[in-house]
């Protein structure tokens, strides 16, 4: 018979720490409409700032890339490519190769 009261007292005990806790916590609210950022996540930047953030550096990265393939072109006209592979074509050629990577992959998000 001692077990009845430690039973109870075990329950008693988990009864306390229950009462003021819900069963099942409140379902999480999305955002209020498709496509916009959920007002209870703070400190997240906006989706449209990310976009014209990321809209800016796609314009900035595409006027690198038309001055470097400009320098490629005018270097290219200097170069009699019959006699002489110059090794700054191919280095510039390489740097606009991998800038051209660089847009598409912040292109596609």
């Amino acid at each position: 018979m001692r077990l009845l009261p430690a039973a109870v007292a075990t329950l008693s005990a988990v009864a306390v720490f229950a009462r003021g806790q819900e069963p099942f916590p409140p379902p999480k609210q999305g955002p209020v409409r498709p496509g916009e950022d959920d007002p209870n996540l703070p400190g997240k930047p906006s989706t449209k700032v990310v976009l014209e953030e990321n809209q800016k550096d796609i314009k900035k990265n595409v006027e690198k890339l038309f001055d470097l393939a400009s320098q490629l072109k005018e270097q290219v006209e200097k170069t009699d490519a019959t006699t002489t592979l110059s090794l700054a074509l191919v280095k510039k050629a390489e740097e606009i190769e991998k800038l051209a990577r660089q847009i598409k992959e912040r292109v596609k998000g």
